[in-house]
């Protein structure tokens, strides 16, 4: 029914990235079960090499049928299996939540940008799939004991309605700021939680890394991420909230990096782009102005460091181009495409 129906521009564009993000989910999966010693973090990560094998040819078919280059993505030479382990498998189990919570989002987005029956169908898998592997990882992670959950507060037992504008104060260090209420809460946990991953991965990526700018790149996402971590538990204290300590494994002592840099490079990336889509939706359900205001800067430090870090891949010839429309104005002068 589909097969006379050209795919979108939205609709290749998107593919394009999920079968990047696929083919570096795949790469780094091989890479943790091979090091894993414990047998219910395995079984996890095989489900999701499973899942991921299924939905790659699936996009890879796809791109067949429609005559598309097939990306080169990330392959066995982004991998050194025989370096030892530089993280343990509690951060195998966050890492991968992590990412799961981020390509749930991510999916939806796409699937909202489908038209095709068989796209849209194929990111209900993509979505479905994604909540899958993240409910598994929380599930061996909170029974492990090393998830921690939001902050709790009491129950409310009546209905409140805002009858003052000092609701949205925060800045004036003259003001009483009122605490923060459980949407707010929630946004800064996730933003605790995904910066004490990040700072993680940054420690072992900088410390592996095997060009300088690229290591000294991953030292300064890792004072950022600690920076976010501690605004953000200074935010809930000021509230007299407590927040959730969350272990998130340990970084080994090796030196010698299991990954090549292009691929923490593009794996770092993807975090910095989910951070600034966090901060904006953190920035949008908020209404102290305080709150407001530090999150826009999150979202500007990180958007700094997105770029910074593209320009690095760029130079090194690390980014495959997605792709694009044609260049009439090549054509026309007669240098093709």
């Amino acid at each position: 029914m589909t097969s006379n129906i050209p795919l979108s521009s939205t609709e290749l564009g998107n593919l394009w990235q999920a079968y990047q993000e696929k083919s570096m989910k795949l790469r780094i999966v091989e890479r943790f079960i091979k090091n894993s010693d414990d047998e219910e973090t395995r079984t996890v990560l095989q489900s999701a090499q499973s899942i991921e094998t299924k939905n790659i040819n699936a996009i890879k078919a796809i791109f067949q049928n429609e005559g598309v280059a097939i990306p080169v993505a990330f392959t066995e030479k982004d991998i050194d299996h025989q370096a030892p382990r530089l993280f343990d498998d509690q951060f195998y189990l966050m890492y991968f939540r992590l990412l799961s919570k981020i390509l749930i989002g991510l999916y939806a987005l796409h699937s909202g940008m489908s038209y095709r029956e068989d796209i849209c169908n194929l990111y209900n898998d993509f979505t479905s799939d994604s909540q899958t592997i993240y409910n598994k990882c929380t599930k061996s992670l909170l029974k492990k004991g090393v998830l921690a959950r939001p902050p709790s507060v009491p129950m409310p037992n009546e209905v409140e309605f805002v009858e003052d504008t000092s609701f949205t104060s925060g800045l004036s260090p003259f003001g009483k700021k009122r605490v923060l209420n459980t949407v707010e809460i929630g946004l800064v946990h996730q933003a605790l939680e995904a910066n004490i991953t990040g700072a993680q991965l940054m420690t072992g990526f900088a410390q592996v890394a095997d060009n300088p700018e690229v290591k000294q790149y991953f030292q300064r996402g890792k004072k950022l991420a600690e920076k976010v971590v501690s605004t953000m538990g200074d935010l809930l204290l000021e509230s007299d909230v407590q927040a959730s300590s969350t272990w998130t494994g340990i970084v080994t002592n090796s030196t010698i990096s299991p990954f090549s840099d292009k691929f923490m490079m593009y794996i770092t990336n993807l975090l910095s782009m989910f951070g600034m889509g966090s901060n904006s939706v953190g920035a949008a359900f908020s209404f102290r102005s305080d709150l407001l205001l530090k999150m826009g800067q999150m979202m500007t430090n990180t958007f700094d460091f997105a770029k910074d870090g593209g320009k690095i891949i760029i130079k090194h010839g690390w980014m495959e181009e997605p792709p694009q429309a044609v260049d009439r104005t090549k054509l026309s002068k007669g240098q093709g495409k």
